[in-house]
């Protein structure tokens, strides 16, 4: 069993709301909150033995749940939280100064217009830059240090943002949540050229 595995929880109206555990899952299933499910995999949970029986207790959860009790979630005015880890997924771990692709540990949080200088520490002033490139542009604008960005920061919907905080996603989730992204997507067109080129 793939404990690290996460579940797609959507609400009634059958629109992405967040990740949720197998345990959390379990839960929901037990306590009749599964309205219905739209995946194409499942999760076989195995429990405990009856006593007088000794048959296993056994639940099928499904990769996509859609549960009770969540149907009005805002889309439109959603700003979801700025993290370093999704900040290098929106930019695909690429540093927007120098183009060059790197491992987590040497990317860094550059911000475009510096705090020192009045910029906001949110998803448009903030931008993926490699160690060296940011410590180039030091406490400088873009004009200053003559550096220029690669591509223009956007503010993630909810439904890319659950995109890039998913850990391992699966194919029937990807699908799912891709089919809820416009097609101008940048997230879109990344994930939707990766699953071509495999």
């Amino acid at each position: 069993m793939d404990i690290t595995r996460q579940i797609l929880r959507l609400n009634y109206a059958g629109l992405p709301i967040g990740w949720i555990t197998y345990q959390t899952a379990v839960k929901l299933y037990c306590n009749d909150q599964v309205t219905y499910e739209c995946g194409n995999s499942s999760l076989l949970i195995r429990g405990g033995s009856n006593r007088t029986s000794g048959l296993q207790s056994k639940i099928l959860i499904n990769s996509i749940v859609a549960t009770k009790n969540y149907s009005k979630i805002s889309y439109s005015d959603y700003i979801p939280p700025l993290t370093n880890t999704t900040l290098f997924k929106r930019d695909a771990s690429t540093c927007l100064y120098c183009g060059e692709t790197y491992t987590l540990k040497s990317l860094s949080r550059d911000h475009i217009t510096p705090l020192s200088r009045g910029g906001q520490d949110n998803w448009m002033n903030t931008v993926t830059a490699c160690k060296r490139c940011n410590n180039h542009k030091g406490d400088n604008t873009l004009e200053q240090s003559g550096m220029a960005l690669l591509a223009v920061p956007f503010i993630p919907s909810r439904i890319e943002y659950l995109i890039l905080r998913g850990r391992t996603i699966l194919a029937d989730q990807m699908d799912f949540l891709l089919s809820h992204v416009p097609k101008t997507s940048r997230i879109r067109k990344r994930y939707t050229s990766r699953m071509k080129n495999v």
